[in-house]
């Protein structure tokens, strides 16, 4: 059993840039597949980033490919996601995700019903 924190979210401006990071605590000392998902209002949860359990691979949408990074701290056990050129297309709640197999996030289109763990999500706002 873990927890997931995120932190990070506001009003960012058109263009603008934040970082959002999520506190991974409880039994870390199992694996896990970590990742992002966003949801924006009266809209599905959409996959955004994921990251291989050795950080070794990273994965994203094609909707941020290219604007965000993904990445963790394995000694802090911290999960970050970095956005850069917000629009306001990427307003949405941001959740950090985490799931058992470690091959999660490896898939075209990780699907959100199948995520083991799910932190309280932290808002991210664009203006225009």
């Amino acid at each position: 059993q873990i927890q997931l924190e995120e932190s990070g979210g506001g009003l960012v401006q058109n263009g603008g840039s934040l970082r959002l990071s999520c506190a991974v605590t409880g039994r870390t000392t199992n694996y896990y597949a970590l990742g992002w998902f966003r949801q924006a209002p009266g809209k599905e949860r959409e996959f955004v980033a994921g990251l291989s359990w050795m950080g070794e691979y990273t994965y994203y949408s094609d909707r941020v490919k290219g604007r965000f990074t993904i990445s963790g701290d394995n000694a802090k056990n911290i999960l970050y996601l970095q956005m850069s050129q917000l629009t306001p297309e990427d307003t949405a709640v941001y959740y950090c995700a985490a799931d058992r197999d470690l091959n999660f996030f490896s898939g075209s289109d990780p699907d959100h019903h199948d995520v083991d763990y799910w932190g309280q999500g932290t808002l991210v706002t664009v203006s225009s």
